[in-house]
């Protein structure tokens, strides 16, 4: 297996990092949307997304400080502070939703204070994999990483689906342990990675990503990964919209004594385990797969095929049509995904890679706006409408990704000699 191979090669603050991300990404998966559950029983559905949102505020405050912080202060520094205030908060959850007595309030503020932490230290720790990785096995780490964050994901909707019932307390006690194991691990394991320290303070912060702001290739690198966003959470906007209003109820197996039929809803879901259960399989043979491909064609190639499946997800209304672009569609992740990620991190500047991870991290976030934009617009243009639109934003973006791969084979021959091998 060219991915577990490749694993035993890599730098051990990668591997701890890779780890680390796989716990992380597992609790969040397995408790976020149960805390989203949580407070819509207390408080109503309305105010449980009005609190939600509050958190995502907190979250992108705390991802553009960290990410400041951590060119100044170095990544270790940050990455203890954020993991330290996640153990105290997650112990703080676990004791107000205790069999002694519950207080929704505190469990809401412990819940942003959390949500807080964990964003200031995740620049810090995107940045730390960027510092010790190198040009020739980037796309190693970044597949490998892709992966984990997969397998995180089905279990941990599994557990937390299963678990939440009568045993709220209990998965928060389990999140007492993993940040608990996690600020042991950096504490004991994880060594400093960071070039020297730029200069502090909120001045120099705004400067610093007014800087970033105007860093034309970045900008560039920020569109095309942002088009390449808003297809992606089509799934779970406009077509998760078309196909439980308008998709017919039809057999998916129809054998002897088997008969199983779906509707839209359960299709979505059938889309969704396919997707995530061939990432899980695949992922790991992704550099065996692809390695005849250079990485400018593989990541060209991989966002043709992912925007040519919900081209089809968009107007098809056959089930197993829509099966099939999804095999096509995780292909296409599979090939552009890791790619992405290595670009990111050979373009920007290592001096302020954390800032430029933490902007690249928000911006991206903005896909989120633009799924939910499709949804309205869905209203008004046909299935074949929305396909066209997903059309141009994946040429759009590989248009974009050709010429900034064009300009890193044109960069400084220093530069052109650190990416060899990509």
């Amino acid at each position: 297996m060219a991915g577990l191979m490749g694993y035993r090669e890599l730098h051990r603050t990668v591997k701890l990092r890779l780890g680390v991300g796989f716990c992380q990404r597992f609790m969040d998966i397995m408790l976020v949307p149960l805390m989203v559950i949580h407070f819509s029983g207390l408080y109503g559905p309305a105010l449980a997304g009005l609190m939600t949102l509050g958190t995502a505020v907190v979250a992108i405050g705390g991802t553009l400080a960290g990410g400041h912080l951590a060119d100044v202060h170095g990544r270790r520094p940050i990455l203890l502070l954020g993991e330290l205030g996640g153990v105290l908060c997650f112990a703080g959850l676990a004791l107000v939703n205790s069999p002694l007595g519950g207080s929704g309030v505190l469990t809401y503020v412990l819940y942003l204070g959390a949500a807080g932490c964990a964003a200031i230290a995740l620049p810090a720790g995107e940045a730390m994999i960027a510092d010790v990785s190198t040009p020739e096995n980037r796309t190693t780490v970044y597949t490998l990483k892709y992966w984990s964050i997969n397998v995180a994901f089905m279990l941990g909707s599994l557990t937390g689906g299963f678990l939440y019932t009568g045993f709220f307390f209990h998965l928060l006690l389990a999140g007492v342990a993993v940040n608990l194991g996690i600020f042991l691990v950096t504490w004991l394991a994880v060594g400093e990675t960071a070039p020297s320290g730029t200069a502090g303070g909120l001045g120099a912060m705004l400067t610093g990503y007014v800087s970033v702001a105007r860093d034309q290739i970045f900008l560039r690198l920020v569109l095309a990964a942002l088009l390449v966003r808003a297809i992606e959470v089509q799934i779970s906007t406009y077509i998760a919209v078309r196909l439980s209003s308008d998709f017919t109820p039809q057999p998916l197996l129809d054998a002897g004594p088997w008969h199983l039929t779906v509707d839209g809803v359960n299709t979505l879901g059938i889309l969704r385990a396919v997707n995530t259960a061939l990432v899980v399989c695949l992922g790991l043979f992704a550099a065996r797969l692809f390695g005849r491909l250079t990485e400018e064609r593989r990541l060209v190639v991989g966002i043709a095929l992912f925007t040519a499946g919900y081209v089809v997800w968009a107007v098809s209304g056959d089930v197993w049509v829509l099966i099939g672009a999804a095999v096509v569609v995780t292909v296409g992740e599979l090939m552009n995904a890791p790619v992405k990620q290595t670009l990111l991190a050979n373009l920007v500047p290592a001096s302020d890679r954390t800032k430029y991870m933490a902007a690249y991290g928000l911006a991206i976030r903005l896909g989120l706006v633009v799924g939910s934009v499709c949804v309205s617009l869905g209203s008004v243009l046909p299935s074949w409408g929305m396909a066209a639109l997903y059309v141009v934003f994946g040429a759009t973006a590989v248009q974009l990704y050709r010429s900034l791969f064009r300009e890193l084979r044109h960069r400084t021959p220093e530069l052109e000699g650190a990416r060899s091998g990509d």
